[in-house]
């Protein structure tokens, strides 16, 4: 995909996901890499609602800014998966209303965010790490998401917000959308004794589509 193309593919997709309610304001952030190993990123206070392609911030494969605007102060965030798994090649961080409603409710297990109500949670994201409060942008975030090693495709960051990284921007996409969809039905269904995958049954979706598992 040329550039010129990935600019206006990521907007579009930002704007998707401001105009579906997924995140509000000047909220959330998106970034993906270039061809040549770079990032393109939204720059700080900017709305995904209405993100100019040609006001990116464009950042070359040293990881110096070359061109557009100032980033997003979460760049630590963006960095942290970029460096720990080959594998991304875009990162989507939200603020969606249930997903976070969720991290605030006492008993969630941190080691497994989202519980397995359908397989479709499992086959885009694996398991989800809860990871504690920090101050927006605080480098510290970025921190804890090394300290993962990579083992995790995306994390809730409590009280803040979902963050998804995927092997493109339409993957990264996806992910977020299907954590904060499981995080809808798990608030919806709590209370209740749901009917959820049985080990068995996780043990087949991880198998069949081969997912991380950790």
């Amino acid at each position: 995909m040329t550039e010129y193309r990935l600019r206006e593919q990521m907007c579009l997709l930002a704007k998707s996901l401001f105009d579906r309610g997924l995140t509000g304001g000047s909220s959330g952030n998106i970034s993906a890499r270039t061809a040549d190993g770079g990032l393109l990123v939204s720059p700080t206070g900017s709305t995904l609602g209405g993100l100019d392609p040609a006001e990116l911030s464009r950042f070359d494969a040293n990881g110096r800014q070359v061109d557009g605007l100032t980033p997003t102060k979460e760049m630590p965030l963006h960095t942290a998966f970029y460096d720990t798994r080959s594998t991304a090649g875009a990162v989507v961080h939200l603020h969606c209303s249930h997903s976070v409603a969720l991290s605030m409710i006492p008993g969630v297990d941190p080691d497994n965010f989202l519980p397995p109500l359908t397989p479709y949670s499992i086959i885009r994201l694996g398991k989800v790490k809860l990871l504690p409060y920090y101050p927006p942008g605080d480098p510290a975030i970025g921190d804890a998401v090394r300290g993962l090693l990579g083992k995790r495709s995306a994390v809730m960051l409590a009280n803040h917000g979902p963050v998804a990284s995927g092997k493109n921007l339409e993957a990264a996409v996806y992910a977020i959308e299907e954590l904060e969809e499981t995080a809808k039905l798990a608030i919806l269904l709590r209370g209740s004794d749901a009917n959820m995958l049985t080990r068995e049954q996780i043990k087949d979706v991880v198998t069949q589509f081969n997912v991380e598992w950790n």
